[in-house]
């Protein structure tokens, strides 16, 4: 029998006595992590996505190839605020963290849960090696995933409290998401089956859910509008990201390492969330919830996309673990309590980089190297720009006139576009991912200077090329800041502004 709208609003009567919004043990786990993330902010040296923001934020526009205007414009205002400050650039990323762990309590306490399961639900994303150590760093990821424990929260307040006014915010945040990747979509779809399989079906009726809708499309419109000028990119981005997964085990990965991410406390949280979202009956209105991870999931491994993608979905599955728990461990507390303590000490201990950069040791080749990207992709952007500069001023004088650089992958390009002024080079160019479309060099440029590759890429280009200049670090990434050429590529064999669409690449 198909369930009224008044039987509905009745049972959400049912949260009326609710614990206090923020409860002191919930906002202490949001301290603690805060200040953990806070103190090794400024620690080792830019990751390579963010000298990308930062160049990227020099160069402010509607949309990118390969993601939204928000991340580089949060890079710009930050440096714009303080430059070159290393600290400030992350400050974004550690608020939307401690924003989310808050928020996934405050799911737990819509669910009902008590200020037990609220702190158990804090604990659990504020020792996931992912979702809190991802606040270290400015990354589409982590406001992307925030944005949606935020979506969350106010759908799922909808559910209890059915005012209106929480779907145009749950639209604006979404608005706002959209400007970072093009993933909460996906989020919406899965909510939407969920809805139309489980209810509440009158979410789907609700005049304030289609405004929404519309002011999603007319704020994303202008990005979409400057994707379709430029061939849509970013939907070809999906290509190179199955590509790059396949190459570090792809699909049969996927959900193995989706769960290691939530962290020792947080899958069995999360694991129980999806059984009791869909079988306990005091977490009957937000069935619909329950497939949201899995549809997820399936959409992803089907993609080939990355196993963190759906991260943004675990505040409230977590939430509706620790509730369910809660309910049924009352006599294990102490234990808990105790074993909790010791996960998130482990967590920060073990996730976040304390260790002095003289003990970390290199990598020992690109797959290690790869498997600690976060860490070894920090290190060797001075020595990067050092080689470059002393292979630029070695040039003859004419030959300089009418030089510039083009940085192999985007990374290198952003970090020697970032201290173009600090090293003296001439402009800066790169084919690689979202740099392809910030520029073309001049076709008066007639001697370049190739930092990176092996070699094939200029020739393709060049008549003459040679290797004059190598850039390393002891603890760089290989091919990127270790062991790196630098080319001197001599008469193009066409212009660049004819060349210079066909050498674009996403990778």
């Amino acid at each position: 029998m198909t369930r009224t709208l008044e039987t509905e609003a009745a049972e959400s009567e049912s949260h009326a006595g609710l614990p206090p919004f923020a409860t002191v043990p919930v906002l202490s786990v949001a301290a603690a992590g805060g200040l953990a993330l806070l103190v090794t902010l400024g620690r080792y040296g830019y990751f390579g996505d963010e000298l990308y923001f930062l160049s990227a934020g020099r160069r402010l526009a509607v949309s990118y190839a390969d993601q939204g205007p928000l991340l580089p414009a949060l890079a710009r205002t930050m440096d714009l605020i303080a430059p070159g400050s290393l600290v400030a650039l992350r400050i974004p990323a550690l608020l939307a963290t401690v924003a989310a762990i808050v928020l996934s309590a405050q799911i737990a306490r819509e669910f009902g849960g008590s200020r037990g399961a609220q702190a158990l639900t804090a604990v659990a994303y504020a020792t996931s090696p992912f979702l809190l150590v991802q606040g270290g760093q400015l990354a589409t990821n982590t406001i992307d995933t925030a944005l949606w424990v935020l979506i969350s929260w106010l759908l799922i307040r909808w559910v209890r409290t059915r005012h209106d006014g929480l779907l145009l915010a749950a639209a604006a945040a979404t608005a706002l998401d959209m400007q970072v990747k093009w993933l909460i979509p996906f989020f919406w779809i899965a909510v939407g089956v969920g809805v139309l399989c489980f209810g509440p079906r009158e979410l789907l009726r609700r005049p304030a859910l289609w405004v929404g809708v519309i002011g999603v499309y007319l704020c994303t419109l202008p990005s979409l509008l400057w994707q379709d000028r430029h061939g849509w990119p970013q939907l070809h981005m999906g290509a190179q990201v199955a590509a790059e997964q396949d190459s570090s085990g792809g699909r049969a990965l996927y959900v193995p390492l989706a769960l290691a991410i939530a962290g020792v406390v947080g899958v069995p949280l999360l694991l129980a969330g999806i059984w009791a979202l869909l079988r306990a009956a005091e977490l009957r209105p937000y069935r619909f919830l329950g497939v949201v991870p899995i549809l997820v999931t399936v959409i992803f491994v089907i993609t080939d996309g990355r196993p963190y993608y759906g991260a943004g979905c675990y505040g409230a599955i977590m939430a509706a673990g620790a509730v369910f728990a809660a309910r049924r461990m009352a006599g294990w507390r102490r234990w808990l309590a105790g074993g909790l303590v010791v996960a998130s000490v482990l967590t920060v201990a073990v996730s976040l980089p304390w260790k002095p950069e003289s003990q970390i040791e290199p990598a020992a080749n690109e797959s290690d190297a790869a498997a600690q990207l976060t860490v070894y992709g920090r290190f060797g952007w001075r020595e990067l720009g050092e080689a470059t500069a002393a292979a630029y001023t070695a040039l003859p004088p004419a030959q300089r006139a009418s030089a510039v650089v083009i940085g192999d992958s985007y990374w290198q390009a952003s970090s020697l576009d970032i201290d173009r002024q600090k090293y003296g080079l001439p402009a800066v160019y790169s084919p690689s991912r979202g740099f392809g479309y910030f520029g073309t060099p001049p076709d008066s440029a007639t001697t370049v200077l190739w930092v990176g590759g092996d070699g094939v890429e200029p020739r393709k280009w060049c008549a003459d090329v040679t290797a004059i200049g190598r850039a390393d670090a002891r603890l760089g990434i290989p091919g990127v800041t270790r062991d790196i050429t630098i080319w001197r590529c001599d008469h193009p064999r066409e212009p660049w502004s004819h060349e210079w669409p066909n050498m674009r690449r996403l990778g």
